[in-house]
């Protein structure tokens, strides 16, 4: 695990949007295509829109990239809480991607469906692949959540299936969301956090006895990838 700490979010947002254009630089180097999850909420809208500018507009290879997502909210799409319009909105839209590359997880047809299509879509493009994604981009609540991984919920212990949707009570509503195994198959991994809110959540994922069901963020732990924090010195201050 390797952790990067900023002074402050703006910081933050700009050393993981150059860590993670050269990373993509040296997968590309390697290979034809590099593999995205992109993540939903609001701490990752300031990467999205400084990926979406220059430099970085310009220095990634936006055409070889494939786009998927880590979760959904079972809303329709011009709903403002939807993931993938955030991302459309702020990245998306702004930069050179091809269309088919785009992967979301749909909201058009029912949750059970989406997951089970969204499965599918995985299964054949990674095929037997020992490696699932290039790079998966994940949040973490206050709460210790990530992904749709909410604390007290079955869909923290899935071990075969990888992506499941589910209702969840507190915020009446159905969420699809990759589960642990295909997340953990990743070539890496990287939390971004930022906050004061976070920062007793924080040190109980990281230095706490393991407990899931409690902080679902410590059931990520890449099999063979890397894994990376970052995060802001308020988030930082009880490590």
């Amino acid at each position: 695990m390797e952790m990067h700490i900023a002074n402050d979010t703006g910081r933050l947002s700009h050393d993981l949007a150059a860590w993670l254009s050269d990373y993509i630089r040296e997968v590309l180097s390697q290979k034809d295509r590099f593999t995205f999850v992109l993540s939903g909420g609001s701490t990752p809208k300031q990467l999205y829109a400084l990926l979406a500018e220059s430099p970085y507009k310009e220095a990634i290879d936006w055409q070889k990239i494939h786009f998927f997502w880590g979760d959904e909210r079972a809303v329709p799409f011009e709903d403002s809480r939807n993931n993938a319009k955030m991302c459309y909105d702020e990245l998306l839209n702004k930069v050179p991607v091809n269309p088919a590359h785009i992967h979301i997880m749909r909201t058009d047809i029912g949750p059970e469906e989406s997951a089970f299509a969204y499965e599918k879509v995985l299964k054949d493009y990674f095929n037997d692949s020992e490696i699932t994604f290039d790079f998966v981009l994940l949040g973490m609540g206050d709460d210790g959540h990530t992904l749709s991984l909410f604390p007290g919920t079955e869909v923290i212990h899935e071990e075969n299936d990888w992506v499941k949707a589910f209702y969840l009570p507190a915020q009446e509503m159905f969420r699809i969301t990759l589960t642990a195994p295909v997340v953990n198959h990743a070539a890496c991994v990287a939390f971004l956090a930022a906050g004061a809110g976070k920062a007793e959540t924080l040190k109980h994922v990281l230095n706490g006895e393991p407990n899931t069901d409690l902080y679902p963020s410590q059931i990520i732990k890449p099999v063979k990838g890397q894994l990376h924090w970052f995060i802001d010195r308020a988030a930082a201050a009880m490590l």
